[in-house]
């Protein structure tokens, strides 16, 4: 990371000094160990790091070698628990919820998602220390199905409201938490922030995002086309994760994340074919991507099938629509700059899924 960015976040006003205790949820995650990191990195030592099962400390990869390590708290734990929670809560004036349900059915993101978030929502109104809830969401809560293609997605797009049809699991999952935190708002000890990110790429996360397209029986169905991708890299996304927390005078904000210099679909897979796998790809025009998608929700209405759409008019919309992206907002209210350019950050990515997954230090 460049320093001189990163110097530059902590000349903004925090709501917390450096002695306070923070806590993160998924704190071992691709996204989480990187908040944990860049919390040290502006001082922010008394870190809680809530994993929830043993084997996810060691993706923290800071235990060695990294001064004031004693002040880092691990606590294994269930956030579907109250007790758990109350442990985790207990003390603490700021909380980053990363914590999410990725299982592909909605019984399983209502334990996982729902009632953690809850639990987690629930003792922290009730302890007077906390200062702000930080929730990390994701743009899978938009309804942009009244948004034109190249128009922008930005924080003014309205949220999913209804939940009962066409919403995938994980987007489920997503939009209840936001439901969950807002219905807080009335409750003036708990203030909170919400971040959204984009697609978050980077060494930890092998896979292209669906925004490109599908691999199906050795084929990659390219749906993305011309259309833009909003990516963030995982360290810009982590630094603006952290500022979302700490900085002042943005209660009940949220916070689209994008970084600057934004690529195309095809221009992805033309540079993920130069440097990592050549593919076979077929591109898939935009009305045929769209009467796939328009076919792809009849077929489970008439089979009945219960599992997430994997095509849908849905997500036709947010994902191969074609929008435009902003991060001005964030940049604006939070000073938050990526330090990581476009340019750097694939070719940390290539070169990470060039290589043995044990083999890269992150």
């Amino acid at each position: 990371m460049q320093g001189g960015t990163r110097n530059k976040m902590a000349e903004h006003r925090f709501i917390i000094d450096s002695t306070a205790r923070i806590l993160v949820t998924g704190a071992g995650g691709f996204i989480g160990h990187r908040v944990v990191q860049s919390l040290r990195r502006l001082g922010f030592t008394k870190l809680r790091c809530l994993v929830r099962k043993p084997c996810h400390v060691s993706a923290l990869g800071i235990t060695r070698d990294v001064p004031g390590i004693d002040d880092l708290e691990i606590l294994v734990g269930d956030l579907a628990s109250r007790d758990d929670c109350r442990k985790a809560v207990s003390g603490t004036s700021l909380i980053y919820h990363l914590a999410a349900g990725m299982g592909r059915s909605r019984d399983r993101i209502e334990v996982d998602s729902v009632a953690a978030t809850r639990n987690l929502l629930e003792e922290a109104a009730k302890d007077e220390n906390v200062r702000r809830f930080a929730l990390v969401s994701s743009f899978a809560v938009y309804d942009t199905s009244q948004l034109k293609a190249g128009a922008v997605l930005d924080e003014r797009c309205p949220v999913e409201g209804g939940l009962q049809g066409g919403l995938d699991p994980y987007s489920y999952g997503k939009v209840r938490q936001e439901q969950l935190l807002r219905g807080y708002r009335t409750d003036e000890r708990l203030r909170y922030t919400i971040v959204r990110p984009g697609v978050v790429y980077g060494p930890g996360m092998k896979e292209m995002s669906g925004r490109v397209g599908i691999r199906r029986l050795g084929l990659f169905l390219h749906f993305g086309g011309a259309n833009l991708l909003p990516l963030t890299y995982v360290e810009n996304c982590a630094d603006a994760i952290a500022l979302a927390g700490l900085v002042g005078g943005v209660d009940q904000e949220a916070f689209n994340l994008v970084d600057d210099d934004l690529i195309s679909s095809a221009e992805f897979l033309r540079l993920y074919k130069a440097n990592v796998e050549p593919l076979r790809s077929v591109y898939v025009p935009r009305i045929a991507s769209y009467m796939l998608c328009y076919l792809g929700e009849k077929i489970v209405r008439w089979s009945s099938a219960r599992s997430a759409l994997p095509l849908s008019r849905k997500r036709w919309s947010n994902d191969w629509k074609g929008h435009r992206y902003s991060n001005e907002k964030a940049k604006r209210l939070l000073g938050w700059k990526p330090a990581v350019s476009m340019n750097e950050g694939l070719e940390r990515y290539h070169q990470y899924c060039n290589m043995e997954s044990s083999e890269w230090s992150a």
